[in-house]
């Protein structure tokens, strides 16, 4: 069994893997980035530190998460802290990690973002890998 925070995105259940958790927080002011990628909100002040606010709703290929939306889960990838939009947050709680099912179709980024399954009460959760969320740089 291992331990995930059970999150919303864009009205779907997610499990993220604890370990991919730093913190949730409320996001406060979000400045904007001229040129960054679409998924690239904008930069906010945390604690001392300025974290890149990621818009999850464009990152997956769907419609953009609301501007009221300020939830998010901070991660940590390659050294620089994300903070990566939801819908709401509920508990963590251990589950077992099963696979996808070979029947199972995701579209749009929830394919590339998707890991595995965990199962709540008979509902199926998706487990939501965020480095697959993160824009990765772009050569210039």
């Amino acid at each position: 069994m291992d331990l995930f925070l059970i999150a919303h995105i864009a009205g779907r259940g997610v499990a993220i893997e604890s370990g991919q958790v730093d913190s949730v927080v409320d996001i406060g002011d979000v400045v904007a980035v001229p040129l960054a990628d679409r998924a690239v909100r904008g930069l906010a002040a945390l604690r001392s530190r300025v974290v890149t606010v990621i818009d999850t709703g464009i990152a997956l290929g769907l419609d953009p998460t609301p501007a009221s939306a300020r939830r998010a889960v901070i991660t940590r990838i390659d050294g620089h802290h994300y903070a990566v939009l939801v819908d709401s947050l509920e508990d963590v709680a251990p589950f077992e990690r099963l696979p996808l099912a070979s029947g199972m179709a995701l579209d749009r980024g929830w394919a590339r973002a998707g890991t595995g399954i965990v199962e709540r009460d008979g509902e199926p959760l998706l487990i939501l890998d965020l480095t697959a969320v993160v824009p990765t740089a772009v050569p210039a």
